[in-house]
């Protein structure tokens, strides 16, 4: 029967039933999938771990061009990862080759130009290792120094407290292919109540990020912090990715989580120790507290009396710095207050989960949050290298341009010369030197040596090199001092007789050069060559060549060793723009007049002194168109030049004493530390004062006469003085001698007192005029005497330059010599590192190699930035003869057999009973330098021996005291030479021919795995790169 027509079915309307029903069902279906999804991530897991495992790279040798360091982020700026590309340019520069790095696959290399964080096994602790010549850890820096090896070491309710306060459903194991990345509940919450701000600016939004979206955040957001919602993407997408690199199960990952966290925390920095990262640094730092006390507290169960008290304060700490995280430079500084409070009420809130009983809370609400007082108790980081490591790491970061600060908190490794066995028994050795039985037993104690009561200020020093094919490698390098100073390479020291080594290389040098020029012409026509009258070595280089049947190089530079110079002090030698007269420290020498190599074996200081004249004389006069023969013609309108360069430069040096004199002082203190230097009277202190005050009147100068005389003069008087002293009345030289002042101290003065913030550079240019007013006497035509003194004084001061010149080539480190005859005595100070170059080159056959303590320098192990560097080959620079340099070793191996090293003969006999060719130089010092300290300006005592041990080695040993105590000190330099003596069975066998292979580190990429492996993200111990499997998704083999 039909329907009634009211109620019949349009097509219609069933259509659109069926579409509303199918839509129903479908949007049930999809929610419950979404929420399904949202609860299990199973869809996520599946497609992120197989997008994450395309993520690969390789480390492949050579330089390589798919590679891309982060540019920003504390974490990854801290590790040195954001100035690799910049550390590479400045390594390359300096004689490294770039050797291995990570090559990205093309999808890791897509992964990061869109923005995102490549995943890898990240270092929770890191910094810089240093490694000895064999591979073996000399030095290792780990920061934090405190943190949890595994999740299991945690205690219950640290993870507890940290998963209630950030992150609660994290560990989940219902879940267990959960995103860690994302909570949708909280992330839902999160955008609605950044939606409320939107309309209301003071409503208080929730934060969405969860544990691993913050280790992005604060790792390698810039800046540690979100600064807008792309940002936050690009955290959740790469904590994601990062989650599933090793596979869709993310338990493991979410412990990691926990640990890392805990482990990495940034919680503000502390004066004295910087960055402060993790929970362990974190409760040290903030509270003084001792990380394994606290652990043990927490993890053993709720005790009673003053068990619990310690318990409720280790928790209350622990949770104090969880909640400062959020806010760390505000809550461990100005909001500690805040930060209590803050606690109080998560501990009530942990009361109430459940987590904790009453009787914990209350004992930890009853603690005071007790901060540690970082000015009477400073948080120091607690590292103590050796010298030997700190002049490696000195020169890394100097390399690096960064500080050692900086760079012990880099993931890098520093492969080194240095021998660390070696090292350690050399430190170790000098170190008992300090006891009186041991030294003794050494035969270190007597006259000229040192002394029982006095031993403990005596320090030591000493370096050893090798000589290989590819540079001179530093083996040891120690000393016995604690301080920072190292005497090797950061000082000035007079090291005395020393100096004479210097002396004769320069002098043999010349030599050389003038056989080079002269042997190439006969008899007759060396007798035609024009030499001055002063210059005596050329004068004796003809007579050689014109008389000798043997006209060789090697014959004449024997020769020169055997020219005679005499030991008597009676002569005086102008030098220096002064008259000076030495010594001998033998008085038995004085009436010798022995040979050059006589004088050098016996350290005689007068032939050097004569020496030393001589090559400056024949410097002087060598130069083309020398200058030296303006003393001869007193006509040469070069002769005024000369005169008024050295009234510059003698002015300059008065000027810059006066200015030291009166450094710092204010205006009435340099006003009064000039008037106390006179001596009282009326006409000497009216020509100061109206000199400092020309505008003052009659009155005032009155009334500073009656100040410093006790009475103002007669009326007539006064306006005697006031008008003869008119600053017109005299110029500076005139008034500076009425008033018994150098004019240019009392110019100074005024100019001070007139420009009270001026610097010495500009007083120097202010007062050239003046500068050349106080020598106008000099160019007078009667003062011819004076005019060739002071010529002479520029001349020799020309020839020094010339002969710093010289000695700069044969490595000495200083950027001008003190121009006096001196200089041949050590006067212009020199450092044992310097010594020892300069026996390298003696050593080398006159090929001066780069002194070398750094051999590779591997950054960001077993992450996607590592790149690895070796030091490249080097040819060396001749920077002399090897005649010469085969002469010079000859005469200082007669220091060793019959001179002031003879002791040392025969002392270090190989195994196969052969003796090693040995020879050195010996100096003894006393000086007096200015040391930062304590001690102000002391007076130091030195001995030095500086020394060469068979074909490969080479080195010093130096024996010091610092302070004023030295003065009462004698030993010589026969101490070190006795020292050497004694370490010999320590050194013997690493001189052994068959020692040359030991220092041999294994294959780059075969490096030692760093101090403290283990850990995830570093090498196993045992293992070698070339051997590492699969660490997420780090290949570690080599390609070639």
């Amino acid at each position: 029967m039909p329907a009634p027509p009211g109620r019949r079915l349009r097509p219609w309307r069933v259509l659109g039933v069926a579409v509303f029903v199918a839509l129903l069902v479908a949007s049930v279906a999809g929610g419950l999938l979404l929420r399904h999804e949202a609860a299990t991530s199973r869809l996520q897991a599946r497609e992120l771990a197989r997008y994450a495992a395309r993520l690969d790279y390789a480390l492949v040798a050579g330089p390589s061009e798919a590679i891309r360091f982060p540019a920003h982020g504390p974490f990854d700026r801290r590790l040195g990862y954001t100035e690799l590309a910049r550390f590479s340019e400045r390594l390359q520069a300096r004689g490294f080759a770039l050797v291995e790095q990570v090559r990205f696959d093309d999808a890791l290399l897509a992964h990061v130009e869109r923005g995102l964080f490549p995943p890898y096994a990240e270092k929770t602790r890191a910094g810089l290792d240093v490694f000895d010549c064999r591979g073996e850890p000399l030095y290792g820096f780990r920061y934090p120094w405190r943190g949890y090896a595994r999740f299991e070491d945690v205690p219950a309710i640290v993870a507890q407290a940290l998963l209630f306060i950030e992150n609660r459903e994290l560990l989940d194991e219902s879940r267990p292919t959960l995103n860690p990345a994302v909570d949708w509940v909280r992330f839902a919450r999160a955008a609605l109540g950044q939606l409320g701000r939107m309309v209301n600016m003071d409503l208080d939004a929730p934060g969405g990020s969860t544990l691993a979206t913050q280790i992005e955040k604060y790792r390698h957001s810039p800046g540690g912090i979100t600064l807008d919602a792309r940002e936050k993407l690009r955290q959740m997408v790469s904590a994601s990715v990062r989650a599933y690199r090793d596979g869709e199960q993310t338990l493991p990952v979410r412990r990691r989580l926990v640990l890392d966290y805990l482990n990495t925390v940034p919680l503000s920095a502390a004066p004295g120790h910087g960055e402060v990262n993790g929970l362990g640094d974190g409760l040290w730092v903030w509270f003084g507290a001792d990380f394994e006390r606290v652990n043990a507290l927490l993890a053993a169960p709720e005790g009673e009396g003053d068990a619990r008290i310690a318990q409720g304060q280790a928790l209350r700490q622990v949770v104090a710095l969880m909640i400062a995280h959020r806010r760390p430079s505000w809550y461990l500084a100005g909001g500690r207050e805040e930060l209590a409070r803050t606690t109080d009420a998560y501990l009530r809130l942990f009361a109430e989960a459940g987590l904790i009983g009453a009787g914990l809370r209350d004992a930890a609400l009853a603690q005071p949050l007790a901060f540690r007082n970082l000015v009477a108790d400073p948080a120091w980081v607690p590292a103590t290298p050796g010298k030997g490591t700190t002049a490696v790491r000195t020169r890394l970061a100097g390399l690096l341009d960064t500080s050692l600060y900086g760079l012990d908190r880099l993931d890098a490794e520093l492969g080194t010369t240095l021998h660390g066995g070696l090292q350690q028994a050399v430190g170790d050795y000098l170190g008992r030197l300090a006891d009186p039985a041991f030294a003794r037993s050494q035969g270190l104690i007597g006259e000229r040596m040192l002394q029982p009561a006095t031993l403990g200020a005596v320090r030591y020093s000493f370096t050893l090199v090798e000589r290989t094919a590819g540079g001179n490698r530093v083996r040891v390098q120690t000393d016995t001092t604690d301080q920072p100073l190292d005497i090797n390479e950061g000082s000035k020291l007079e090291l005395g007789s020393t100096a004479k080594l210097r002396v004769l290389a320069t002098h043999l040098e010349l030599v050389a050069e003038l056989h080079a020029r002269l042997a190439v012409l006969d008899p007759p026509a060396l007798r035609r060559v024009e030499v001055d009258g002063q210059d005596r070595l050329t004068r004796w280089a003809i007579d050689h060549l014109a008389t000798t049947p043997d006209r060789s190089l090697p014959a004449m530079l024997e020769a020169a060793l055997e020219r005679r110079f005499s030991a008597s002090p009676g002569e005086g030698f102008f030098t220096g723009g002064g008259r000076h007269s030495f010594g001998n420290f033998n008085a038995s020498d004085n009436a010798r007049e022995p040979t050059l190599r006589e004088a050098l074996q016996a350290s005689i200081n007068l032939p050097f002194v004569r020496l030393m004249r001589e090559l400056v004389r024949h410097t002087m006069y060598q130069v083309p168109g020398s200058t030296a023969r303006l003393l001869e013609d007193n006509d040469d309108p070069r002769r005024l030049d000369y005169l008024a360069r050295f009234a510059d430069r003698e002015g300059q040096l008065f000027l810059r004493r006066f200015w030291r004199k009166y450094q710092d002082s204010t205006p009435e203190e340099i006003r009064s530390t000039l008037l106390d230097g006179l001596r009282p009277s009326a006409d000497r202190l009216a020509a100061v004062f109206r000199y400092l005050e020309p505008a003052a009147p009659p009155q005032a100068l009155a009334d500073f006469l009656a100040r410093r005389l006790g009475e103002p003069p007669a009326a007539a008087r006064l306006a005697q003085l006031y008008t003869r002293n008119a600053p017109e009345a005299f110029d500076l030289p005139d008034r500076g001698y009425v008033a018994r002042v150098h004019p240019l101290e009392l110019w100074l003065v005024a100019f001070r007192l007139q420009h009270p913030e001026a610097t010495l550079a500009e007083a120097v240019a202010a007062s050239a005029e003046e500068r050349q007013q106080v020598y106008r006497w000099l160019f007078r035509t009667r003062a011819k005497g004076a005019q060739d003194s002071r010529i002479f004084t520029l001349l020799e001061v020309e020839a020094f330059l010339e002969i710093h010149r010289r000695w700069a080539r044969l490595g000495y480190p200083f950027g001008h010599l003190v121009p006096s005859l001196a200089t041949a005595l050590g006067s212009s100070g020199d450092r044992p590192a310097a010594l020892a170059e300069l026996m390298g080159i003696i050593v080398n056959d006159g090929l001066r190699l780069p002194m070398q303590r750094i051999d590779t320098v591997r950054f960001a192990r077993a992450t996607p930035y590592e790149s690895a560097f070796a030091i490249r080959p080097v040819e060396g620079d001749p920077v002399m003869a090897p005649e010469v340099a085969r002469a010079l070793r000859g005469a200082l191996s007669d220091v060793v057999e019959g001179g002031t090293a003879r002791r040392l003969a025969g002392a270090f006999k190989l195994a196969d009973g052969s003796e090693l060719a040995l020879g050195g130089k010996t100096g003894t010092g006393d000086n007096r330098i200015v040391v930062r300290g304590r001690a102000g300006l002391a007076l130091n005592r030195t001995a030095t021996f500086v020394f060469y041990l068979g074909p490969r080695h080479f080195g010093t040993l130096t024996a010091y005291v610092i302070g004023p105590e030295a003065a009462s000190y004698r030993f010589t330099s026969g101490l070190p030479v006795q020292i050497l003596k004694s370490m010999g069975p320590l050194l013997i066998p690493h001189l052994e021919p068959a020692s040359a292979d030991a220092c041999r580190p294994p294959p780059l990429s075969g490096a030692p795995a760093a101090v403290g492996a283990g850990e995830e993200g570093g090498v196993p111990e045992g293992e070698l790169p070339s051997s590492r499997v699969r660490e997420g998704r780090i290949t570690g083999v080599v390609v070639e």
